[in-house]
C-alpha cells in the first residue's frame, strides 16, 4: 500500500518515521508547498518523493494531512475527489467541527476519518520529527459513524502503528473539551511571553533571572503561529468561553492580591493544585504505554541528516 503525507512538519514527519519503521507502506509520498521543508525532508529520508497533491494522492491507498487545520478544510475535500474506492484519508487537525463540516456532504465522506493524535512539542518543520511521538498518547476520532468500516479498520491499523490509544467522541465536544485543555494553555503561553517581552525590554534580564518554571511555562509560546491562530479562529466560540473563564479566576486572584488577602490567596491556589491528581493521573498512564519497537534505534530526523552528510550539521 502506497501512503502520502500532505504536509511534512512534526506531525506529518513523525508519522512518516513510524509508517517507515513499520513497513507499511511500499512507498511514501510527502506534498509540501515549502520547498525548504521539502528538501529536509527528502534528505532526512522522511518520505521517498515530494509531488503535487494530484500526483500523490491519486495511487495512494492512505492519505494523511497533516497540515494547519485552515488548509485542511480545503485539501479534505480535493482530496477525497481524487482518491479511488478503497482509500482512505485522515486528517490530524486540532478542531474537529469545521474540519468535519467542510467534507459533510461529499459523495465520498465515507472514506475520510477525522482524528486528532494529542500529540506534538514545541518545535516546528521536518527535522522536529520524532520517532516514538506517538506512543502511548490518546488519538480523537470523531464522527466514527460518517465513516465507513474498511476506511476505519485501514486507519486504526495505522493508529496502532504510531502506538496511539484512540477513543471516540462527536466533534463539537472535542473542540469544547480541546479548548480548556489544549487552545486555552497555548493562548496562556503566548501572552506570558508577551507580557515578559514588553517588560523585560533588556534580553539579558530575561537570561539571568528566569529559572526553569518560566521557561516551562512559556514553552509553548514557541509554536508556530501559522499552525495556532488557525486553530484560534475555527474553536473561537468555545475558546472565548474558556477565556472568559479564565480572565474571571485572574480578575478573582487580582482583587484578593490588591486587598492583600492572604487567606483568598490561599484558597485559589490550594483549589488549584488539585490538578496535581490529574497530572500525575496522566504520567502514570504516560508511563504505562507501549515503549518503542525493540531494537530500533531512537532518531530523529537532524541526526539522520547529519549521520547523512558524514557527520556535518
Amino acid at each position: 500500500m502506497k501512503a502520502a503525507i500532505v504536509g511534512l512538519g512534526l506531525i506529518g514527519g513523525s508519522i512518516a518515521i513510524e509508517l517507515r519503521r513499520a513497513g507499511f507502506s511500499s512507498s511514501i509520498t510527502g506534498v509540501e508547498s515549502n520547498a525548504r521543508n521539502a528538501r529536509l525532508a527528502l534528505e532526512a529520508g522522511l518520505v521517498d518523493e515530494v509531488m503535487s497533491l494530484d500526483e500523490a494522492v491519486r495511487d495512494a491507498g492512505v492519505v494523511v494531512l497533516a497540515v494547519p487545520v485552515d488548509a485542511i478544510r480545503e485539501i479534505a475535500p480535493a482530496a477525497l475527489d481524487l482518491i479511488d474506492g478503497r482509500a482512505v484519508v485522515v486528517d490530524t487537525g486540532s478542531t474537529k467541527a469545521s474540519v468535519c463540516a467542510a467534507v459533510a456532504s461529499h459523495s465520498k465522506r465515507g472514506q475520510f476519518v477525522a482524528a486528532h493524535p494529542i500529540a506534538g512539542t514545541e518545535n516546528s518543520g521536518p527535522l522536529a520529527a520524532l520517532a516514538g511521538l506517538f506512543r502511548g498518547k490518546v488519538n480523537i476520532v470523531c464522527e466514527r459513524e460518517r465513516s465507513t468500516v474498511r476506511s476505519l479498520a485501514t486507519a486504526e491499523t495505522v493508529f496502532e502503528l504510531l502506538g496511539l490509544r484512540t477513543i471516540f467522541m462527536g466533534a463539537e465536544e472535542h473542540d469544547l473539551h480541546l479548548a480548556y485543555v489544549s487552545h486555552l494553555s497555548h493562548v496562556s503561553s503566548f501572552l506570558l511571553g508577551q507580557t515578559v517581552l514588553d517588560i523585560e525590554k533588556s534580553e539579558e534580564n530575561i537570561f539571568d533571572l528566569a529559572g526553569s518554571g518560566f521557561a516551562s511555562t512559556v514553552r509553548l509560546a514557541k509554536s508556530s503561529p501559522a499552525m495556532w491562530v488557525p486553530i484560534f479562529e475555527q474553536n473561537s466560540g468555545h475558546l472565548l468561553r474558556a477565556l472568559d473563564e479564565y480572565i474571571a479566576h485572574l480578575a478573582a486572584f487580582r482583587r484578593a492580591l490588591a486587598d492583600h488577602d492572604t487567606e483568598a490567596l490561599s484558597a485559589i491556589t490550594g483549589r488549584a493544585n488539585d490538578i496535581r491528581r490529574v497530572l500525575d493521573a496522566l504520567g502514570e498512564r504516560a508511563a504505562s504505554g507501549a515503549p518503542p519497537a525493540a531494537g530500533v534505534p531512537e532518531a530523529t530526523p537532524n541526526q539522520i541528516l547529519s549521520a547523512n552528510r558524514g557527520g556535518q550539521s
